[in-house]
């Protein structure tokens, strides 16, 4: 190994940085702070892949100690399934045929997650779920009836899910349909391609976008650019198809920052510098089983037209550089703690077209504010004589009857659009106000997906669970919505409580956000058998003074947490048991 290195040394932070949300990890190994100097060996800047017929590939020499999911991607190009028809003929082969290759059986149980199909096996062994991109959380009433469409056909085994990244998951899909409806996604405008594994999920924005009278910038035509960019128009984008794990990126468009900057590896804070708008850079944010961390700040700011620009240098780097062994330490904010943040940086100005990347701005378009504005129930838009409705969607699952249903309202109230949300709930815009009052009749809205929930029931989100997931550890969906009952039969609170479930340490019910968060694991009861049980967290925070929660209690068992949240509720939260309500009144 040489001996040359290369030294970075990242600048003294300006008063401006004050305005970006704190950095924390609940990693047990310390961050690195940005200001320190870190020594990188010159070899370690290599990138370590290179293009090979229009792929990109992990070289040679870079290839010992990878992981299983490296060495499936060696094996067979995971987008040949779309890109050279492969899906046409894997959809013609049995089970049984798939079973009896191990690339086959690899091509269903891993590969066909480029496709955002991921295969069911523990649960409902030859079913899959389709994920769906779709930027900024917008779909349209065409769209949602023709999802609607491919799940009614699966009967109980069918209904779709509003996912904490704004878009659809729909269920029960079986292989010999998938060209089909691959074709009739294609035919509404919509994509499932590159939502899954290796690849950049779906690019989140403001669900008010353009029909907020408080927005700072329509954030639409940035998440549309990048989901453009990601897939090449949903054709295939191999140029960053090969990461070495998942990425996920967000545009702000709010002071309420909706879109949960803290949270994603890039996100997009308006910024202006020099009178010209644009964007600051706040990078690395993920949560994982060993280790969650907020996104930092890159001291970068670009122009808004250099979005896409900046997005590919970053992606690049990441490609370039990540690691690729240990799955639980391929994350980008890995690398930026190996790389420090100024060579992180670095490596990006590397990679922009002008090997230019200018410095942060001071002028922070994003004002601090206290609680988030609530965007259920029924609100004005900026355009005159015209609001949205916001409905809570019980912990984001839905029926193909209530997509219909949806897709009709939407047509028949509003302008045929209906916007999803991270927190797995639906907004109606566009409506009339003429109209509010029958749209606010209808037995959809006073029968199962309320303007106006109880108030402990508004904020719940719950990841699939192991009703499907096989990664999951408990039942997530109904247990939340029977816990959440329970609990709010016994206490009376004033405000609403964002309570978040995720069956496994995968976190994709992000309960390091919630101001109540459990996490599935296994517990042992008063017997000390093992049970299905959560770790507790608690402190959680979104908005202008993010965080994410800290640990509050290690596994407590399912059946004994009503009590335990009626106490943190009352201890927290100002709750009231209703008995001393009752004795009150």
């Amino acid at each position: 190994m040489s001996s040359l290195s290369v030294r970075f040394l990242s600048p003294p932070l300006s008063s401006s940085t004050s305005a970006w949300p704190r950095i924390r990890s609940s990693s047990t190994q310390s961050v690195p702070p940005v200001t320190e100097e870190v020594e990188v060996e010159v070899e370690r800047l290599e990138p370590r892949v290179e293009e090979r017929e229009g792929y990109w590939v992990l070289k040679e020499k870079f290839r010992e100690g990878i992981n299983p999911s490296e060495k499936v991607k060696l094996q067979k190009e995971p987008m040949k399934l779309f890109m050279e028809d492969g899906i046409e003929e894997l959809a013609k082969m049995s089970m049984e045929e798939i079973e009896n290759s191990k690339v086959t059986k690899d091509d269903i149980d891993v590969r066909l997650k480029w496709l955002g199909l991921f295969h069911r096996r523990k649960h409902q062994y030859g079913r899959f779920m389709m994920r769906l991109k779709l930027p900024n959380g917008v779909t349209t009433s065409a769209q949602t009836r023709y999802l609607a469409s491919v799940i009614r056909k699966y009967g109980k085994d069918g209904c779709a899910d509003v996912t904490t990244r704004q878009n659809w998951q729909i269920r029960g899909v079986v292989l010999p349909d998938v060209p089909e409806i691959l074709k009739g996604l294609a035919e509404v405008g919509l994509t499932s391609l590159q939502s899954g594994m290796d690849n950049v999920r779906n690019p989140v924005g403001n669900p008010l976008a353009g029909i907020d009278p408080h927005e700072i910038v329509d954030t639409r035509p940035y998440t549309n650019l990048l989901s453009q960019f990601i897939t090449a128009n949903s054709f295939g984008n191999p140029a960053v198809s090969n990461l070495p794990r998942k990425w996920n990126v967000c545009v702000v468009g709010s002071h309420d920052l909706f879109e949960h900057p803290h949270i994603n590896d890039l996100a997009y804070m308006p910024a202006v510098k020099d009178e010209r708008f644009g964007f600051n850079l706040l990078v690395g944010g993920f949560f994982s089983p060993k280790r969650c961390a907020e996104a930092v700040p890159l001291d970068a700011w670009v122009p808004a037209d250099d979005v896409i620009p900046v997005c590919e240098a970053i992606l690049e780097a990441y490609r370039d550089l990540g690691n690729r062994g240990n799955r639980q330490k391929t994350r980008m904010m890995w690398l930026i703690d190996e790389l420090g943040i100024e060579g992180f940086r670095s490596e990006v100005v590397k990679r922009m077209p002008q090997k230019q990347l200018e410095r942060a701005s001071p002028e922070d378009l994003i004002q601090k504010q206290g609680e988030r504005r609530d965007y259920l129930g029924v609100h004005p838009q900026k355009q005159e004589g015209f609001s949205y409705v916001g409905l809570h969607i019980p912990v984001g699952r839905v029926q193909a009857d209530d997509m219909d249903e949806l897709a009709r309202l939407a047509d028949s109230y509003g302008s045929g659009e209906l916007r999803l949300t991270v927190e797995q709930n639906i907004i109606i815009p566009n409506i009339e106000n003429s109209k509010l009052n029958a749209l606010l009749e209808e037995p959809l809205l006073k029968d199962r997906l309320s303007p106006e929930p109880p108030l402990l029931v508004k904020g719940l989100v719950a990841c699939t669970g192991n009703q499907f997931c096989g990664q999951a550890i408990i039942e997530t969906k109904a247990r939340a919505l029977k816990v959440t009952e329970e609990v709010q039969r016994q206490v009376a609170v004033t405000r609403p409580i964002r309570m978040h479930w995720t069956g496994c340490p995968n976190s994709c019910g992000q309960v390091q956000v919630a101001d109540i968060g459990f996490m599935g694991c296994m517990a042992r009861d008063e017997n000390r058998k093992p049970c299905e049980g959560v770790d507790v967290f608690l402190g959680g925070r979104i908005g202008s003074d993010s965080h994410l929660g800290d640990l509050y209690k290690k596994g407590v068992p399912c059946k004994d947490l009503v009590p335990l949240v009626v106490d943190i509720l009352v201890k927290h939260f100002g709750a009231v048991r209703r008995e001393r309500e009752d004795e009150e009144d």
